[in-house]
């Protein structure tokens, strides 16, 4: 039988409708309309940065514009709905998800505790008694509670003093449990004391085979097609090996079958779905551009994200600025089912401002004055969404496409 082949248009419509982008961007955004979004979504990325707003909350309110961070704060901290750890990066994560992160706590202790010992400071490990107990006695701590006799060391990942890592790995291997932050430091206490029992590290409730399964099927949900690897990368937990075994498997069972994707340059990329896949009726993506994070999970993959939408982008938060092509912390903009361009903008708290300083169109877009006022539109949204008053515009911000 001929395998199915989705033309690029229809692939980009199927990953948008996937990541929650393919509809009007409206509906609930808190309680369990919030929660049930997140859900969809799998997980939403934490990120410390706040040049306009941080990462998790853009990420929300570009799907639902009535968003505002305290929703997602109440859902975490009140309601305890969700719990934060690892995917590929930290992240708060449906609590429905919970009974299968003993296998990621299992796994983050045996690696960190061999990488850590090469990448840290000596002594983090006699630490783990004096801090589970410091909690015991004195209830929820962050780093800076624990270890005030120690020596602090540059304030870089690798330089914490032991205790730090000692909280840190506590945390990634189950036995502590964030249930809040001050600011953007996090605040750790006992697992057993927040996890509902039955949930808790020592009671599993799936087997390691039972979790890769499930790992598999969700990243799938959410991928909507894909390649083991990628289907590895999405929580970050599951080996390429293993999820290679289980589209094997799939496959074989017939719950799985190859599809083609046209790529954004023409070429042809050979995935795996489930059986009707291509026979899913998606409505075209809203016309009005919106803003999206860095760290949005529809550009997260970013190789995914050029092949799809012939969008390269990578952040330059990390490279000299003398050495960026756009800027530290540039947004991608989206348009229906294309990215347009990606704008440097930044508020400026102390003024009430957001200071839009360049916009670079990608260079298969014209650039028109009705998409202008889109624009503006979007950014007005924003602003309102960041509790500043206007928007400013840099002289010459619109630039040529490089």
């Amino acid at each position: 039988m001929a395998i199915q082949r989705l033309d690029n248009k229809t692939a980009r419509a199927l990953f948008m409708d996937h990541h929650a982008l393919a509809e009007p961007p409206v509906g609930g955004s808190k309680g369990a309309d919030l929660l049930d979004l997140i859900h969809r979504l799998g997980f939403v990325q934490l990120d410390s940065i706040n040049t306009v707003a941080r990462a998790h909350d853009m990420i929300l309110f570009s799907r639902r514009p009535s968003y505002r961070a305290n929703n997602l704060k109440r859902l975490y901290e009140r309601d305890k709905a969700l719990f934060e750890h690892w995917t590929h990066d930290a992240a708060v994560i449906p609590m429905a998800f919970y009974p299968h992160w003993h296998l990621r706590f299992q796994r983050d202790a045996d690696l960190l505790k061999s990488r850590w010992k090469n990448w840290r400071r000596d002594g983090f490990e006699q630490q783990f008694e004096t801090v589970l107990q410091h909690i015991r006695d004195h209830g929820p701590v962050s780093s800076s509670d624990v270890g005030k006799d120690e020596k602090k060391g540059s304030g870089g990942w690798w330089d914490w003093h032991p205790s730090k890592t000692a909280l840190e790995f506590l945390w990634r291997s189950g036995a502590l449990t964030v249930v809040g932050r001050n600011g953007f430091q996090k605040r750790y206490d006992l697992t057993e004391r927040v996890i509902d029992t039955h949930l808790c590290p020592g009671k599993l409730p799936c087997s390691a085979d039972e979790t890769v399964d499930w790992l598999c099927n969700a990243a799938l949900d959410r991928l909507g097609f894909a390649t083991p690897g990628e289907l590895a990368a999405f929580w970050d937990t599951v080996s390429v090996s293993e999820a290679k075994q289980w589209c094997d498997k799939g496959l074989t069972q017939g719950d799985l079958q190859e599809i083609e994707i046209t790529c954004a340059d023409g070429r042809l990329r050979k995935l795996l779905t489930r059986p009707g896949l291509a026979d899913t009726n998606v409505p075209a993506p809203p016309g009005r551009i919106r803003v999206l994070s860095p760290f949005d999970p529809m550009l997260r993959d970013r190789n995914r994200a050029e092949r799809l939408f012939g969008f390269h982008y990578r952040i330059e938060v990390f490279v000299p600025a003398a050495k960026r092509t756009y800027g530290y912390y540039v947004f991608p903009l989206l348009e229906r089912d294309r990215m347009i361009g990606r704008i440097d903008m930044k508020a400026q708290r102390d003024r009430g401002v957001l200071q839009v300083s360049a916009l670079w169109p990608e260079r298969s877009v014209r650039w028109s004055d009705a998409r202008t006022r889109r624009l503006q539109s979007e950014l007005d949204r924003v602003r309102r969404f960041a509790g500043l008053d206007d928007v400013e515009y840099a002289k010459d911000w619109l630039k040529a496409p490089k």
